[in-house]
């Protein structure tokens, strides 16, 4: 997926896996109001798959998210499905900014969050 990140301090050394930070990303996302769902078709597809068989949580935590980490920057690709009524560009850029302030507080640096609209939940 990510190549791991972190510093070197002089007792040792940090990293952070572009899984943890797919996990903070989307859990930020999840709070932004206008959200509905994250993930595109095939992703939701298959979690609700998932669901009826008993496994509701396997793949939610970082469902619709992709992180790119590299020596201490990261650059975040999430999908999400607005609900209806919201203003796009209201929800994305909310989403930007609330993904980025969540990951910058473990430390990292965010180069960029891309937000890709895939659906309107109506």
């Amino acid at each position: 997926m990510t190549e791991p990140t972190g510093g070197t301090t002089a007792n040792g050394s940090t990293t952070v896996s572009g899984e943890v930070v797919e996990k903070i990303a989307a859990a930020a996302a999840r709070t932004v109001p206008g959200v509905a769902d994250l993930g595109g078709d095939v992703a939701r597809f298959f979690n609700s798959v998932l669901d009826k068989v008993g496994l509701d949580t396997v793949g939610d935590a970082s469902r619709g998210v992709s992180a790119r980490v590299k020596d201490g920057t990261v650059t975040i690709d999430i999908v999400v499905v607005l609900a209806a009524g919201t203003v796009v560009a209201e929800v994305t850029n909310a989403v930007q900014t609330t993904v980025t302030e969540a990951v910058q507080s473990y430390g990292l640096r965010v180069i960029a969050v891309n937000v890709n609209v895939d659906d309107i939940a109506i």
